[in-house]
């Protein structure tokens, strides 16, 4: 039996589904206020191109830097959750990831395919996000493009 049946299950994916939304919009946007309320603070974040860090504090000393001089476009699709209890959940998402940058006078790009795993929970009345791990299948740049770009 599920942790959350009819209407309750229901509007509790769609809050999920604003909640990563709300990120993704977030970080293209670089409005890291909005991005850091998303996330509880014992958050724990794992992505290949910058490692783990094991707080929203920590995550924040470092997602503003490295995305400093990116334009970014997020895309999550496919949903894929299921709830342990009532008030936590897991979910799988399908990613594609658009990075663009300057680097010796030049455009460069980097594009990924793959898949965030994550998880939540209810804190304080709304849903937030407790991990998240990025998991890269395909990967493709331009010619010469050296990505992450270095963090100053």
């Amino acid at each position: 039996m599920s942790a959350l049946s009819g209407i309750a299950k229901l509007m509790a994916i769609d809050a999920i589904c604003l909640l990563k939304a709300r990120r993704d919009r977030a970080c293209d946007t670089k409005d890291w206020d909005l991005y850091a309320s998303l996330h509880a603070p014992d958050h724990v974040s794992e992505n290949g191109d910058y490692g783990r860090w094991t707080s929203t504090a920590e995550m924040m000393l470092y997602v503003p830097k490295s995305m400093r001089n990116l334009t970014t476009l997020h895309q999550s699709h496919t949903p894929d959750i299921t709830f342990e209890t009532a008030t936590t959940a897991r979910g799988i998402w399908a990613m594609e990831g658009m990075s663009f940058w300057q680097q010796d006078s030049e455009d460069h790009w980097f594009q990924a395919f793959g898949h965030y795993f994550e998880s939540y929970e209810v804190r304080g009345g709304r849903w937030l996000f407790t991990s998240r791990k990025l998991t890269y299948y395909h990967t493709r740049k331009s010619e010469g493009a050296i990505f992450p770009p270095k963090i100053d």
